[in-house]
């Protein structure tokens, strides 16, 4: 009885089809994937994913920011999420899928008594605290690291913490970094919230694509009408509005 149990529920599990989701290091989205934590956003909307369904299995693939073209090129991985086509996508053969989240990029300065949001409108001669890898509006989405740091006076890391506390400890004039991570670092650290100035001035708005591979298992069509069930169920918002991420229409196809 047992073996033939067996046999019914062996055809459906095999039946899903792996789709491998790259997973580069981007908090609050994706945090360290290459250890091994299931931390961010990321591994949470692919838990929904898979809940929700039964023909697709989406699993974490560890990249990183700059290795992610490649990865996804060579066929290591079929999607890139939370990305933008703009994002040095343009010359590799995809399928995007709006997301229909939002989130920004902003400016973050030690508060002064003589400082106002007036502070953020130059960047000339102030030293600059910014994330690896990224693709900044005011440098013309040039994430070259000797342009940003001869242009920009700009000191790149890997950690928005790490940002940050440049600011707090006077090392850095302003960091950049996405409304969502801001949002937590300040759950996470309430004591310097008075120590801090936000920009009013927006760098950029993230608008989230999906990225697929044309040799993906799984459709842009497909992909598509996966989120809107999670959007209709309410899973996205339980997700992301704790980050400040919105959920925005959907433009129709």
């Amino acid at each position: 009885m047992l073996a033939a149990l067996v046999g019914l529920i062996v055809p459906e599990v095999s039946a899903a089809q792996l789709v491998r989701v790259g997973a580069a290091h981007f908090p609050p989205y994706t945090v360290r994937p290459e250890s091994g934590a299931d931390t961010g956003l990321l591994p949470q909307l692919v838990e929904a994913l898979n809940r929700s369904q039964q023909d697709y299995q989406f699993v974490l693939v560890p990249t990183s920011i700059p290795r992610r073209f490649g990865d996804f090129k060579q066929g290591r991985v079929d999607m890139a999420i939370f990305e933008n086509p703009n994002w040095g996508w343009e010359d590799i053969p995809n399928t995007s899928v709006d997301m229909g989240l939002e989130d920004a990029e902003i400016f973050v300065a030690q508060h002064q008594p003589d400082r106002d949001q007036t502070y953020f409108a130059d960047l000339k001669g102030k030293r600059l605290a910014l994330f690896s890898g990224y693709h900044y509006e005011f440098a013309n989405f040039n994430a070259e690291p000797k342009y940003l740091a001869k242009n920009y006076n700009a000191t790149l890391t890997y950690s928005h913490d790490s940002n940050l506390l440049m600011v707090l400890r006077g090392r850095a004039d302003i960091a950049l970094v996405t409304r969502s991570y801001l949002s937590d670092y300040l759950l996470r650290n309430e004591k310097v919230g008075d120590q801090l100035l936000v920009s009013e001035r927006i760098d950029q708005v993230y608008h989230h694509y999906a990225i697929i591979r044309p040799a993906a298992p799984i459709s842009g069509e497909a992909f598509g009408k996966l989120l809107q069930g999670l959007r209709d169920n309410g899973e996205l918002l339980k997700i992301f509005d704790p980050y400040k991420i919105s959920l925005v229409p959907v433009p129709k196809p």
